[in-house]
């Protein structure tokens, strides 16, 4: 199913309205909150978020409609697992109606995390161009239930315009930098990286042991793993095994 050009066109139109009528800079980022904003309220959502992926690694969070949904897209890189990441391997949506015992077996360590949140259905639509993957699109909602054929024709549209975005800002950055404001959100991987790699040589463990500790922490202490692996690296953390 693909987007519809004229719906394209219309959302792209209106977000461009509401950020110039606002005040707001055009730029990459406002232009993703914009649209998360926008998708929830024209989608049954109670949320919305962008996040980057990229093949080699690079991950964050790039935009949300609030404060809760930006949590909600940073606890699936604290984890490790969820619809966006299954969504940017499998290079198609994911549209989880109702996170049930399927759910639970597919992400086990996700699915108790968003039903504490108040989440019960998500829909991750990955943005991608060709071969070249960009990173999802996260739609939320309180209550379980599939989207119709219609509101998911409207979230691929949604989709599209993340991707436009991205592209346009990074076309618009300098030679070997990010679009702007996305500087933050793709540092993760370096700032994650080093940490694991601290903590694998501090605790005398494996690598991907002490990956699934540096998560433990963070989820432990409701932080991004992000922010827990600045500490370690800073040296203001030193991580035990759990």
């Amino acid at each position: 199913m693909d987007a519809d050009p004229g719906r394209v066109a219309r959302i792209r139109e209106q977000i461009a309205r509401e950020l110039n009528g606002n005040g707001q800079q055009s730029d990459t980022v406002a232009w993703l909150r914009g649209l998360c904003v926008s998708a929830v309220r024209m989608l049954p959502a109670s949320g919305a978020g962008v996040s980057l992926l990229s093949d080699d690694g690079a991950r964050g969070v790039a935009a949300s409609s609030d404060g809760a949904s930006a949590t909600l897209e940073e606890l699936q890189f604290t984890l490790g697992e969820g619809p966006c990441m299954s969504a940017f391997a499998d290079r198609r949506p994911v549209l989880e109606a109702g996170l049930d015992s399927m759910a639970a077996a597919r992400w086990p360590a996700y699915w108790p995390a968003v039903l504490e949140r108040g989440v019960r259905a998500v829909f991750a639509f990955p943005l991608q161009i060709g071969a070249a993957r960009l990173g999802v699109l996260d739609v939320y909602r309180a209550e379980p239930g599939p989207l119709t054929r219609d509101s998911v024709t409207m979230a691929l549209a949604y989709a599209e315009i993340a991707v436009d975005a991205l592209l346009d800002g990074q076309q618009r950055a300098p030679m070997g930098n990010a679009a702007a404001g996305l500087d933050k959100a793709l540092a993760y991987r370096l700032e994650v990286y080093q940490a694991q790699g601290m903590a694998m040589v501090q605790l005398g463990v494996p690598l991907d042991q002490a990956m699934a500790i540096l998560r433990a922490y963070a989820y432990a202490h409701d932080r991004p793993l992000v922010d827990v692996a600045k500490d370690v690296v800073a040296g203001r953390l030193t991580l035990e095994h759990p």
